[in-house]
């Protein structure tokens, strides 16, 4: 790969390689390497796990609300082959893999073929130059997706939203209340009821008390729904997964 190549692409990246033998092994497909070791899919491997890495420690150390699950579930989100696909397309470094005969980039990469070569770049920075480069460029890469996906976590759920509609059709906050608990200390389930202004609201079970809670807040938005003599609640979402 010549050196005109590596550059533009460095560029493209906001990224300078002290090692260029790196970048031109992240830019190498394996339909054209010599063997597969030989392709970039080892550090797609490992640029795999650096950003799984650096999107969870973001979400544990930026956003201290957020539950196992709800970091999961945007976690999910935001290293998905979609999102690293467009990330890649949206960086253009598309043409400047090396492909076999057959391939071709011009058209546009394959979403799988893309958002390797995302991955394959994220694990040849950090090979050249430890985490901190390769979190700075994931994080320039991603954050408009995570931003997304933070705020689609927020919309599914249902008790902030349950809290939004309460607040502004009663101007008062819902409460929650344990009604029952069931099962060993290491495995108990809780069934939770959620009032509203002493309106109370269906109960609900759940294998912890952040599940009851959610799924007390969804039969409360849903009673809410069907009442005609209700201000309506926000629109609901598809239905969350606890």
């Amino acid at each position: 790969m010549d050196e005109s190549t590596l550059q533009q692409c460095e560029e493209l990246m906001g990224y300078h390689f002290n090692d260029s033998g790196l970048l031109a092994l992240s830019l190498t497909h394996a339909s054209v390497a010599p063997t597969r070791v030989q392709s970039n899919e080892r550090m797609e491997f490992l640029g795999d796990a650096v950003l799984g890495l650096v999107v969870c420690s973001t979400l544990y150390e930026r956003h201290c609300d957020l539950m196992e699950g709800e970091m999961t579930r945007i976690k999910s989100a935001v290293v998905s082959r979609q999102t690293c696909a467009a990330v890649a397309e949206k960086l253009g470094l598309g043409p400047s893999l090396l492909l076999g005969k057959g391939m071709s980039a011009s058209s546009g990469l394959p979403p799988s073929v893309a958002a390797a070569l995302f991955e394959a770049v994220i694990g040849a920075i950090y090979l050249d130059g430890g985490l901190e480069p390769a979190r700075e460029f994931i994080l320039r890469c991603i954050t408009q997706h995570l931003d997304a996906a933070l705020l689609d976590e927020h919309q599914r759920n249902y008790k902030s939203l349950l809290q939004q509609f309460s607040q502004r059709r009663w101007s008062r906050t819902p409460e929650y209340q344990v009604l029952d608990e069931k099962g060993p200390d290491h495995s108990k389930c809780f069934e939770i009821s959620v009032s509203i202004d002493g309106r109370n609201f269906p109960s609900a079970w759940g294998k912890n008390k952040k599940e009851a809670e959610q799924l007390a807040a969804k039969r409360a938005l849903d009673e809410l729904q069907q009442n005609p003599k209700e201000t309506s609640p926000p629109p609901l979402g598809d239905d969350v997964e606890i």
